[in-house]
């Protein structure tokens, strides 16, 4: 023990400097942790998103979140920050010009990495500057003296120094391609298949499309040598899509036949999402700019959010056991009474007794009418027999094969293809999926089918396009076959939405 009055031992003075200094590192570290959580974030786009970047403290890696599907995590790289990613909306106008110009798909990953790269090194700086103003201006604040804001600096320097270091000597890469999903997005690997696998389909999906989308002008010319299906103003043009399960080429698809085949309406058997999610919502009001009616019922991956907001846009009708008049011929429809994507309601267990039983519903809409209507829509084609006799034609989709076949009371039932190519799932099977569409002819009077083209659009990797003119004779049980291009051989369909 030292003598009252002695000069404290050495090692007392060593241990009250380095508390000391632990004192001001700690302070210094409080400031700048409080700074950054407070002010180091970064909104930014990402691609059609509109994101807000910043570093919160955990373990390393990044987060991304994707309100209200779930969250996704990548371990790739160690340190006491985390990246977090909010795609919190997205943007109207660069989401519709995806959805109408597929030529743009073709740069969008290019520009998804382009832009998060600059937001993180935007981030990053930004980050830098606020802890070290926040270790700075705190330890002054506390401490009141001049040159304790000169020390914060280089003991916040240090730690970010050390920060980086530790990421740069664990980046990871390849952990890129194994994330970790919460939420909905558990389902995404099942849904598009492996990461390595996306992306190299991908890859040859965006390259495939600029010849996809020149080749819809030979779809034009090809259609100015078919013959008429009827004389003058005696039939009205009808186009029926289903399944576009917000691919951007359907919906483009699905413009340009309008435009160029003059069509007075739109009928869509559903399926026009694949989670029914408020992201997808976004990027489907673009049917709200068609020049013509839109008629649609919900199909089995459509929420009734889903349905709700296109019953917003100014030229849509959603049909719910209801009836409309579009082009001066009487259409009803029913939704799919299922709504798969939420595992919570056991929809995906639902026999076809529930199917047979919306099919009935539509049926005593159908009995209840003055006249019988010229086209019953149903989305999945087990809700059609009910109908059998009571409408001359039942439109559906959902199996992504078209079909067509006449029930036993002879109702003819036409099964689309997917508009869409089945969106995200084209990229996860073997062989590409078509995008498909029909336009019908009917007379304009009796609403009697007289003929329809069969249009057919090469899917991942293909190129081809082909038009086949059906007409349906008046008074035979055959129909006559005009061909307007190659066939090629169909390929086996994706599994159904």
């Amino acid at each position: 023990m030292s003598e009252p009055g002695s000069s404290p031992s050495p090692w007392h003075r060593r241990a009250r400097v380095a508390g000391w200094w632990a004192a001001r590192a700690a302070l210094a570290l409080c400031g700048a942790l409080a700074a950054v959580l407070l002010f180091a974030r970064v909104d930014a786009p990402i691609g059609p998103f509109d994101a807000t970047l910043a570093f919160r403290p955990a373990s390393g890696g990044a987060q991304v979140s994707v309100a209200p599907l779930g969250e996704l995590a990548v371990d790739v790289y160690d340190g006491p920050l985390r990246l977090d990613v909010d795609l919190q909306r997205v943007d109207q106008e660069r989401a519709q010009a995806l959805a109408t110009d597929p030529v743009r798909l073709a740069g969008v990953v290019d520009q998804v990495t382009e832009d998060l790269r600059s937001a993180v090194v935007r981030l990053i700086w930004l980050t830098a500057l606020a802890a070290l103003a926040g270790g700075a201006l705190t330890s002054w604040a506390v401490l009141r003296r001049r040159r304790e804001p000169l020390i914060a600096l280089g003991l916040t320097t240090a730690v970010l120094a050390a920060t980086g270091g530790i990421g740069v000597a664990t980046w990871r890469p390849e952990a890129l391609s194994q994330p970790t999903y919460t939420g909905l997005l558990t389902n995404a690997g099942s849904l598009i298949g492996s990461a390595e696998d996306i992306v190299a389909r991908f890859d040859a999906y965006r390259a495939s499309l600029e010849d996809l989308v020149a080749n819809v002008g030979t779809l034009y010319a090809t259609l100015s040598a078919l013959p008429a299906p009827a004389a003058g103003d005696d039939t009205v043009a009808i186009l029926h899509v289903s399944d576009i399960h917000l691919n951007p080429a359907g919906f483009d698809l699905m413009q340009q036949v309008s435009q160029q085949f003059g069509v007075e309406a739109i009928l869509d058997t559903g399926d026009i999402t694949d989670w029914g999610s408020q992201p997808e919502n976004r990027l489907i009001t673009s049917v709200g700019d068609l020049d013509v009616p839109y008629v649609y019922i919900r199909g089995n991956h459509d929420s009734a959010t889903t349905a709700g907001l296109l019953a917003l846009q100014p030229n849509v009708t959603v049909l719910d056991d209801s009836a409309v008049t579009v082009a001066g011929l009487q259409v009803v429809g029913t939704p799919d009474p299922r709504f798969t994507p939420d595992k919570s309601t056991g929809d995906d267990d639902a026999g076809d007794d529930v199917l047979e039983e919306s099919g009935e519903e539509l049926a005593d809409v159908v009995a209840d009418l003055p006249e019988p209507p010229a086209i019953a829509m149903v989305h999945d084609p087990k809700q059609a027999p009910p109908l059998d006799g009571g409408v001359p034609l039942v439109l559906a989709g959902h199996t992504h094969s078209r079909k067509i076949s006449e029930l036993e009371d002879g109702t003819l039932l036409m099964v689309q293809g997917s508009t869409g190519g089945a969106g995200l799932r084209a990229l996860e099977g073997e062989y590409p999926e078509p995008l498909t569409c029909t336009v019908l002819y009917l007379d304009r009077t009796t609403g009697a089918l007289r003929a329809y083209d069969e249009i057919r659009l090469g899917g991942l990797g293909e190129t081809e396009v082909t038009v086949q003119r059906i007409v349906v004779p008046r008074s035979a049980e055959d129909v006559a076959p005009v061909d307007s291009g190659p066939e090629t051989p169909a390929a086996p369909a994706s599994p159904p939405g």
